[in-house]
């Protein structure tokens, strides 16, 4: 393993740090502030009074796989077999999944840059080669066949909606994209954690143009529930085995406790409130950033905000961490992301409410003299 290869997660730095100040405005974390449903919890108690602490099996509970079926049928109509889908402990689990199953020691991934850090370092986790391919407001934040066409890999990952971005790629695209990996041999993996946290346009899952994808999610953002670390992946029918045999070995299955608590977790009407939350957020601190900052595109999801800030800095490391001490205002700088021009950006989440934030922008214009 090339420990050596690991980059830090600043964010995380940061988020510890932000706790030396009580009046910390923080915009660097990536978790929702709300609660899942109240019928969450319920299911969560449940769960407790009838002593539910033994293992699952490995693939997870049949009910719960089948609820994961049923969502992909109403949201998406697209049919799976619940033998297709695994339940991780959170979604970094699937990636580890994923990256077993499709790529061997010394093998490619291919990743955007800017992208989500996690991404490589699993990969030197599993002595897989990250490889970087860069995106910028150009090409609205999208890789395309173009930049296929220019590397050599064994799999390629994309995120839609993105972090730290939110851009959505368009539905044209990702068939481009997932037509050329099948006729290349390239196996596809699709984050889609930040799927329901989608605003004006509509996100498409790659299972929509193939079934021979794999398909990451989670219970972490739209549905509220980090703290539980319980996501999925949907694999290729015929490698359902393989997939639940990675499994067994590296965590034997996914937590219990949260895998009840999820049962109850596809509560459309409370989750319907939840996306509209953080749209107002989103409209509000995107008319607020780009009057002080440069951001390149409103976001079509997540809950981030990619600001340039290159008028006031050439260092958004060094700058984060002076608006931290000076104002004491949480943000995540670019570096985590990559190394395309990121030394230029910041990401903002919108994760606390309006009020927060005002008080965070507040802060800002006075320091900055807007």
């Amino acid at each position: 393993m090339r420990y050596e290869n690991m980059s830090s997660f600043i964010v995380m730095d940061i988020v510890r740090d932000a706790l030396k100040y009580e009046d910390t405005i923080h915009f660097e974390i990536g978790q929702p502030d709300l609660n899942p449903s109240p019928k969450v919890k319920k299911s969560l108690q449940k769960a407790l009074d009838n002593d539910k602490f033994s293992y699952t099996e490995s693939l997870g509970l049949l009910e719960l796989r089948q609820n994961i079926v049923n969502h992909y049928k109403k949201i998406y109509n697209v049919s799976i077999d619940p033998s297709q889908v695994l339940l991780t402990p959170g979604t970094s689990g699937a990636f580890l999944v994923a990256y077993t199953l499709t790529l061997k020691h010394g093998e490619k991934l291919g990743l955007s840059d800017p992208s989500y850090p996690c991404y490589k370092n699993f990969a030197h986790m599993l002595d897989i080669e990250p490889i970087f391919m860069n995106i910028d407001k150009s090409c609205d934040y999208q890789l395309n066949v173009n930049h296929l066409e220019s590397n050599s890999m064994q799999a390629l990952q994309i995120s839609s909606p993105s972090n730290p971005t939110g851009n959505i790629y368009s539905k044209e695209n990702l068939k481009e994209i997932i037509e050329y990996c099948d006729k290349n041999g390239i196996a596809f993996i699709s984050d889609e954690l930040y799927h329901g946290l989608v605003y004006e346009k509509e996100a498409s899952t790659a299972l929509e143009y193939s079934q021979n994808v794999f398909v990451i999610n989670g219970f972490s953002k739209y549905y509220c529930m980090p703290g539980l670390r319980l996501g999925w992946i949907i694999v290729p029918k015929e490698l359902s085995r393989k997939a639940e045999i990675i499994a067994q070995n590296l965590f034997i299955s996914a937590p219990t406790l949260s895998q009840y608590a999820a049962l109850e977790a596809f509560d459309y009407d409370y989750l319907e409130t939840i996306k509209q939350t953080f749209k107002e957020r989103r409209d509000y601190l995107y008319h607020e950033l780009n009057e002080i900052f440069e951001v390149d595109a409103k976001p079509d999801g997540a809950f981030y905000l990619w600001a340039n800030v290159s008028k006031y800095t050439n260092d958004s490391f060094a700058f984060a961490k002076e608006l931290l001490e000076e104002i004491h205002i949480a943000t995540t700088p670019g570096k985590d992301f990559g190394a395309n021009k990121t030394e230029y950006y910041l990401r903002f989440a919108y994760t606390r409410d309006i009020e927060h934030m005002k008080e965070g922008i507040t802060r800002l214009k006075k320091y900055l003299k807007i």
